[in-house]
């Protein structure tokens, strides 16, 4: 009979044991996707994709003020306004912040060192692509169970959205240069105050002019083939200057060099869009 009992409080103990191990488990995945820079790029990788919906929630407050900077001139109040479990944004003096960017965060497999300088600028899109169609699997509102509460399927179009926001700026060598100033450097070169942080030289605008003129005055797409090469490699060197200045935390290097790639880009997309007789419009 003794025994008996005493076998039975092993159980429990064990079974108490092995619940607590698992609640554990599970808070420091919730952590993980949000710890600082000193986690190790290995204990990143190792975020399960279990773990995305608790790294996507906890994301949400800093997605909605990226994606507000990038259209107003208020992201300096909200930044300044973050959360008691975040840190508190660097002020404008070039100084670097200390919590991984959270659109990083939701790639650990694709980005197991983090942005940069830790990790490169340059992002295999291929990777990019596969991680992120593993996580709108998980989290897309049309595989919500038929059975899911509506609060469920809205939180399932929430994240939906914020993956998707993510996997944009991520992949878009422009967005990313722009979105790591912002997260890094409290630098903002989307919104109203670009033309604070960094004046393009006379020779870049000249440049672009001209650009401008071929692509008004040509005749065929053929007459915008030279023009299309030599852009090109303009964005090519942009994007080498970017990961260079990136790496040893140069930021005004990096915030001219995001400069010349928006021109750059708008180029491209003019030149894609090419219609004979049509005017131009090459934003900045």
């Amino acid at each position: 009979m003794r025994s008996s009992l005493v076998s039975s409080s092993r159980r429990a103990a064990s079974q108490m044991c092995a619940s607590c191990q698992r609640e554990a488990k599970n808070s420091l995945r919730s952590r993980a996707a949000f710890s600082s820079l000193s986690v190790t790029p290995r204990e990143r990788s190792q975020t399960s994709m279990s773990g995305s919906t608790s790294r996507i929630s906890l994301l949400q407050p800093r997605q909605q003020r990226w994606s507000s900077s990038s259209s107003s001139s208020s992201s300096s109040s909200s930044s300044s306004s973050s959360s008691p479990s975040e840190p508190t944004a660097a002020s404008k003096d070039g100084s670097k912040k200390t919590k991984t960017p959270p659109f990083y965060a939701l790639f650990p497999q694709t980005l197991p060192l983090g942005p940069p300088p830790s990790g490169p600028f340059h992002i295999p899109l291929r990777t990019l692509r596969n991680e992120f169609l593993k996580l709108q699997a998980l989290s897309h509102p049309d595989f919500a169970h038929s059975s899911a509460s509506a609060s469920a399927k809205s939180a399932a179009t929430t994240n939906s959205a914020i993956i998707n926001t993510a996997y944009k700026t991520l992949s878009n060598p422009l967005l990313r240069a722009q979105y790591l100033l912002h997260e890094l450097y409290d630098v903002d070169l989307a919104g109203d105050e670009a033309g604070t942080h960094a004046e393009p030289d006379p020779e870049l605008l000249m440049t672009v002019l001209e650009s401008r003129e071929i692509i008004e005055e040509a005749d065929t797409e053929q007459d915008l083939e030279e023009l299309r090469e030599e852009n090109e490699r303009r964005i090519e060197e942009a994007e080498r200057g970017l990961e260079e200045a990136f790496k040893v935390e140069d930021v005004e290097r990096a915030k001219e060099e995001a400069v010349r790639l928006r021109y750059w880009m708008n180029i491209r997309e003019g030149v894609d869009n090419w219609e004979r007789g049509k005017g131009v419009v090459l934003q900045h």
